[in-house]
């Protein structure tokens, strides 16, 4: 019997870089984090879009619905400007909240800085998939995921997902030991 693959979906949301105007540095950012610290084989399939509402929630359906992602991380689109709808696009897409990840993350980033109060980032379930929205920032994508990350194989595997293991030197996977 083979192995289930992780499927991680990557989700860029940014107006200038779905344009073309600058490179997406955000979401192969994500990417390159995921080779660090993932000793399970993954496949990732990365979407950009335009901060746009339905653009934002159909790039996550369709990498849950058809692409059966196990998570999808996005970035971008969560601080307080008119357009940053990332957090209401994922919820309207999504079946339940998981307000650990967005009460962790902005916990992390405060170590760093003090604007990580204006964050709106979230957590989420749309069927047996998690949602998690990352910062738009490189630096704070890694920063966040060498916290967050530890919570996020268990999270997958209670959803009946695959079995995901960790690189310990970059971030250990917490699982509750077993009696």
């Amino acid at each position: 019997m083979s192995e289930e693959i992780l499927k991680v979906g990557v989700v860029t949301v940014s107006d200038r870089a779905s344009r073309g105007e600058y490179e997406d540095k955000s979401g192969p950012a994500i990417e390159a984090w995921l080779k660090r610290a993932l000793v399970t084989p993954f496949e990732v399939e990365s979407r950009l879009v335009a901060d746009e509402f339905d653009e934002i929630g159909a790039a996550i359906t369709e990498l849950v619905d058809v692409a059966s992602a196990h998570l999808v991380l996005t970035t971008g689109g969560t601080g307080p400007a008119r357009r940053d709808v990332t957090p209401e696009a994922t919820l309207a897409v999504c079946d339940r909240e998981m307000p650990g990840f967005g009460e962790r993350m902005r916990q992390i980033s405060l170590q760093y800085v003090p604007t990580a109060i204006l964050s709106r980032q979230v957590g989420a379930l749309r069927g047996q998939s998690l949602v998690v929205n990352l910062p738009g920032s490189p630096r704070s994508i890694a920063e966040i995921l060498d916290e967050l990350f530890a919570s996020i194989p268990y999270c997958i595997e209670l959803m009946e997902g695959p079995v995901v293991d960790t690189d310990p030197d970059v971030v250990v996977a917490f699982r509750p030991k077993k009696k």
